[in-house]
C-alpha cells in the first residue's frame, strides 16, 4: 500500500491551488493600493463604511481564508482513513468524495468570491476604483448601493448550497469509509 492517500492527495492539491488564488487576490488589492496610493486608499474607504455592504468584502476574504484552511484540515481526515486506518474509498463513497472535493472548491470558492465582489459594487469602490477620481471627489461621490446587493443573494445562495452539498457528502463519505472493514491486513 502507499503511503500517500489518493483523497488525502486531492485535497491537499486543491488547497495549494486555492491558497495560490487567495495570495492572488491578496497580491492585486494590494496592487490596486500601491497604483493609486496618491489618489485612493481601498482598506480604508471599504473600513470606514463597514456597517453597509463593505462587510461582504471583508467576510468574503476572511471565508475564503477559512475555506483554505478547511481545504487542508479535510485531506488530513481523507490520509487517516485511506493510511493510518487503511481503508480505501471505492465505488459509491468514490463519488461522494468527488462531489465533496468539487463542492467544497468550487461551491466555496464561488461563495466567497462572490461576496469579495458584491462588497466592492455594494460599498461603491469598485466605481471610485474604475473611475480614477482624486480622494476628495471620491470621498463626496462614494455611496453605498444596498439596492444591488439584492442581485448577488440568489448566486450566493446556491453556491452556498453547492458547498453544503459536498460537505454533507464529505461527512457520509466518511463515516461510511470509518465503519468499513479495514482493507490492511494484519501479520
Amino acid at each position: 500500500m502507499s503511503i500517500h492517500g489518493v483523497w488525502s492527495s486531492r485535497f491537499i492539491i486543491s488547497a495549494i491551488i486555492q491558497g495560490a488564488i487567495i495570495t492572488g487576490l491578496t497580491i492585486s488589492i494590494v496592487s490596486i493600493q500601491i497604483l493609486f496610493s496618491s489618489k485612493i486608499n481601498i482598506i480604508q474607504f471599504l473600513s470606514l463604511s463597514f456597517e453597509g455592504p463593505a462587510k461582504w468584502f471583508f467576510l468574503g476574504y476572511i471565508f475564503y481564508m477559512i475555506l483554505v484552511v478547511a481545504i487542508a484540515v479535510t485531506a488530513t481526515f481523507y490520509h487517516h482513513l485511506e493510511i493510518d486506518m487503511g481503508k480505501s474509498i471505492r465505488g459509491f463513497k468514490s463519488v461522494l468524495a468527488w462531489i465533496h472535493l468539487v463542492g467544497m472548491n468550487v461551491g466555496g470558492a464561488a461563495t466567497t468570491l462572490s461576496m469579495i465582489f458584491a462588497g466592492l459594487i455594494g460599498s461603491g469602490i469598485l466605481s471610485v476604483i474604475t473611475s480614477g477620481a482624486g480622494i476628495s471627489s471620491s470621498v463626496s461621490q462614494l455611496q453605498p448601493n444596498v439596492g444591488i446587493m439584492v442581485q448577488f443573494i440568489p448566486p450566493i445562495s446556491a453556491f452556498a448550497g453547492l458547498l453544503s452539498i459536498g460537505v454533507i457528502s464529505g461527512g457520509v463519505t466518511y463515516i461510511a469509509t470509518y465503519l468499513q472493514k479495514s482493507d490492511k491486513l494484519k501479520l
